[in-house]
């Protein structure tokens, strides 16, 4: 309120003016949060983002390596810097699918990558993780990844908590770059 106006609203509550609250936004994950570009559990090919990825290049992809079964590629939605999944090329959307040559390429390719962001950016521990299906958390469940998250010690904080945001320290590019950089073959 102000002496001329005692009805009229602080500046604070406008859209856009200061009010003393610090944001992070975060637009590029509205994709992520609508869904855009996840494939139905029976799609494959081009609308598939793991089957669509191998097709482009390292960079644009966010590929760090690739093998002759399996690929590692960066989490475009990671939980923390360095955030990885290994993904078997060929299309199937449960563990008990892979032949087991994929399984064992899919196995190395997950040490590897632990190898390669302990020497790019040495984390305290690793989640490794499959997420089988909508109902247990898959993302994307048409098409099998397993996530390979980096731990620090004091990496989850209250910004995650209280404004559902992670603080990334590391564009996504420089840390592909760093990871490709620190694998192994």
């Amino acid at each position: 309120m102000n002496a001329e106006d005692p009805v009229a609203e602080p500046a604070s509550s406008f859209a856009g003016e200061p009010d003393g609250f610090g944001r992070l936004w975060t637009p590029h994950r509205m994709a992520y949060i609508q869904g855009q570009g996840k494939p139905a559990h029976d799609e494959a090919g081009d609308d598939c983002p793991f089957c669509r990825a191998p097709t482009r290049t390292d960079e644009d992809a966010l590929i760090v390596a690739r093998g002759e079964r399996v690929f590692a590629v960066l989490n475009l939605y990671p939980y923390n810097s360095g955030h990885l999944m290994t993904v078997p090329y060929r299309h199937v959307s449960d563990y008990d699918e892979l032949s087991p040559e994929e399984v064992a390429e899919l196995g190395g390719f997950t040490q590897q990558a632990m190898r390669a962001v302990r020497r790019a950016m040495a984390p305290h521990g690793f989640n490794l993780g499959m997420n089988q299906g909508t109902v247990a958390g898959a993302g994307i469940s048409a098409h099998l990844h397993q996530h390979v998250v980096p731990r620090w010690g004091g990496d989850t904080n209250f910004v995650p908590v209280v404004a559902h945001t992670r603080v990334l320290p590391q564009l996504l590019s420089d840390a592909r770059r760093v990871l490709a950089e620190s694998w192994d073959g």
